[in-house]
């Protein structure tokens, strides 16, 4: 910016031209002026009355005026003052010409600031000279003025520069020094560093003490300048401290928001707070009074949360370790727990196998009595029940071991009810209790072991009979509330769950309250086994009650294959795969319209097929419906048909099925690829139902041929049966 604003208007004049203003009210002298003064070459203005003259000089600024003294309206004497109350004219060249002269006008002229006098008519070659020499020389002043500015724009250039250049300086050195602050998560490594950037660069001597939990020093620092750019750092306890040095710093650290110091102080203390919070101080010796303090305070701001980070690091380290520990100790307490159960179990199983022959040799020889018989039978029970308690912990003991194997198979999960329901109904008869049971007319499929699943459901009734009062009700119903999913719900009206004992019910040995009868007994193991046992078929148990005395309900969800219709089927039993005419087939695709009619295409064919609409739905029905052929779209939402076919070869129940693509891409690239991913056919949508249905054929007669014949007489029946006419 130029010095003074007033010349801001010079650059567009040019350095080489001037203007200059002739004030004469007579038109006539006004061109005589402009003839005699064209030759210098510059602009001249040239106006008619003083008024006008001052709207000029207002507009512009002049090399020199030219002003008639005598003018009707206001005169030369009068527009001289006016125009010396403007800045930008105060000391511009006036020259008044005047056709007369006497002592007190010339007198008056030179005291409004006249440079000259010249009486007219004027003589041309003085008044050119005249008026060249003051243009001259307000051009000298120009050139003057401006050189001025440029030098004073350049200083204010090479100051910017020089600002700019130690900003960056500043800047760069603070973003490195976070860098390497915060490159270790070491305390003690960082807090050197700390004192190694301050030392001996901005300080002769410095000190870092960092808090403790209680608000006093936990350790402290110290660098010091040793020459030759070199830092000492020494570790400090709080007793190593100056006295003096540690009363400021327990001071600092109980009031963080005192400033430090100001002016040129040779030591700063400096807090080093994050949220608010001071966790350590900074103790500066400054290395002279040039010392850069903003850069210091900077530097500090930056250190406190890179501190901040690395105790936070050795806390949470110490209580990993802490954890590690609790946590290693709660596994070897756990682990000896199971191994105990485990060699409790098998010490009790050894004298109960001889009772229960004594027993049995007992009530085959000893005579007819019946005080005996009622004895034997007394025994018999609870040797029984002492057996079932021992198979509980043992079950439990093989679980937490991973000790447990299931045998899967295909199986009626209504056959597996029905067996639970014969287990416990001697119990629940015993207490006269009231079963109602709801199952579906058409068996529920899945993969799974049926004796462990009747060993579920029948703690689950047995836990209801045990915990409702003589004479309740009980009720075991089996639904499917959504595709893919079996419920089994067991319902009582009896002693109901606390609300602070529901969360904890599947826990081992959790129980409710005890009288001193105990006349529930049980050891708190059965619902441990049943939510070890759903697990482990990957289904999930949940408790409900409503509260003490308002009943009791238990959920078990297990993933199944959904109703199968079976008109000829009796209820509760499976229908043996070997069996079957067709094969079981998934259909995977998410367009529902086009799944559904090549659901209905097979079934007429005489398949038992399943739909289902995406990737995820697909891999979890594959292990339990294990389906002989999957057509498989290739364009599904999230997961993509090419690598469902790769994680269904993993799995045992579809790797050696038979995998079809169905999909909109028939390139001899897409065929390569599915061929890659594990398919065995490629057919492009719309596929030829014909085509579709001498695949699936085709692999049933080569796998299956019994199936295959069958196939063909069902196949024969019912184009009997469709048949026109």
């Amino acid at each position: 910016m130029p010095l003074n604003s007033e010349f801001d208007d010079l650059g567009a004049a040019g350095d080489d031209r001037a203007s200059i203003l002739i004030v004469d009210d007579l038109p006539d002298k006004l061109l005589v002026f402009s003839t005699i003064l064209e030759d210098l070459g510059h602009e001249l203005v040239c106006v008619l009355s003083g008024a006008e003259a001052l709207k000029e000089v207002l507009r512009r600024e002049f090399a020199a005026i030219l002003l008639d003294v005598n003018m009707p309206d206001i005169d030369g004497f009068e527009t001289a003052e006016l125009i010396r109350q403007y800045k930008r004219s105060a000391h511009t060249p006036i020259i008044f010409i005047t056709s007369y002269a006497d002592e007190m006008q010339t007198i008056r002229g030179y005291s409004l600031g006249a440079v000259d006098y010249i009486l007219s008519p004027v003589v041309p070659e003085i008044l050119r000279s005249k008026v060249k020499v003051f243009v001259e020389l307000h051009l000298m002043q120009r050139r003057l003025r401006r050189r001025a500015n440029e030098r004073v724009e350049l200083a204010a250039a090479e100051a910017a520069r020089l600002v700019a250049e130690e900003n960056t300086r500043r800047t760069d050195f603070l973003s490195q020094a976070g860098r390497v602050l915060s490159a270790s998560l070491d305390i003690e490594v960082a807090a050197r560093r700390l004192v190694e950037m301050l030392v001996p660069q901005f300080a002769q001597r410095a000190t870092v003490a960092l808090g403790d939990a209680e608000g006093g020093i936990g350790f402290a620092l110290e660098g010091r300048n040793r020459g030759y750019g070199r830092c000492e750092v020494d570790l400090l306890t709080a007793a190593g401290l100056d006295p003096a040095e540690h009363a400021a710093i327990r001071a600092v650290l109980a009031e963080p928001a005192v400033p430090p110091p100001a002016g040129e102080a040779a030591v700063l203390l400096l807090p080093l707070v994050t949220a608010g919070r001071a966790i350590g101080v900074v103790r500066v010796h400054l290395a002279g009074p040039g010392a850069d303090r903003v850069t210091v305070a900077e530097l500090v701001d930056r250190a406190a949360p890179a501190l901040e980070n690395a105790r936070l690091y050795r806390s949470l380290q110490v209580e990993i370790e802490e954890r590690r520990a609790v946590e290693a100790q709660l596994q070897g307490s756990n682990r000896r727990k199971d191994e105990f159960l485990a060699m409790l179990s098998h010490e009790l199983r050894n004298p109960l196998a001889p009772i229960r022959t004594a027993l049995e040799v007992i009530r085959r020889l000893a005579p007819a009595d019946p005080k005996l018989t009622w004895a034997t039978e007394v025994t018999g029970r609870q040797v029984v029940h002492l057996t079932r308690l021992v198979e509980d912990l043992l079950d439990v003991a093989r679980i937490n071991q991973g000790k447990i194997a299931l045998q899967l198979e295909s199986l009626d999960l209504r056959a597996v009810l029905a067996h639970a329901v014969e287990t416990v109904r001697p119990f629940i008869e015993s207490r006269r209790h009231h079963l109602n049971k709801d199952v579906p007319d058409v068996p529920v499929m899945l993969r799974g072991d049926f004796a462990r699943l009747s060993q579920v459901v029948a703690n689950l009734l047995n836990n209801a009979a045990k915990y409702t009062e003589e004479g309740g009700s009980i009720e075991l119903t089996l639904t499917l509330p959504s595709e893919g999913r079996a419920l089994i719900t067991v319902r009582d009206n009896g002693m109901g769950i606390d609300s602070d004992l529901l969360p904890n019910v599947f826990e081992m040995f959790e129980q409710g309250k005890q009288s001193l009868d105990r006349s529930q007994g049980g050891l708190g193991v059965g619902l441990t086994l049943v939510q070890r046992l759903v697990g482990l078929h990957d289904g999930t148990v949940q408790a409900l009650s409503a509260g003490a005395g308002r009943g009791s309900e238990f959920r078990v969800v297990l993933p199944c294959l959904a109703e199968v219709g079976d008109a000829h089927g009796v209820a509760g039993e499976a229908v043996p795969v070997a069996l079957r005419a067709g094969c079981r087939i998934l259909v995977v695709d998410d367009n529902r319209d086009a799944a559904e009619a090549t659901s209905v295409l097979l079934e007429l064919s005489g398949h038992e097929v399943k739909t289902v609409g995406d990737g995820p739905e697909a891999l979890a029905s594959a292990p339990v419906y294990a389906p002989d052929v999957v057509l498989l779209d290739i364009g599904l939402p999230g997961m993509d048909g090419y690598e469902i076919a790769v994680r269904l070869r993993q799995v045992a129940e579809t790797r050696s099925s038979c995998i079809i693509a169905l999909t909109g891409y028939g390139q001899p690239a897409d065929r390569a690829r599915a061929r890659a991913a594990g398919f065995d056919h490629h057919l492009t949508k719309p596929a030829d139902p014909d085509e579709l249905l001498r695949l699936v054929e085709g692999w049933l007669r080569t796998s299956k041929p019994g199936a295959g014949i069958a196939l063909a007489g069902r196949e024969a029946s019912n184009s009997a049966n469709i048949a026109p006419g």
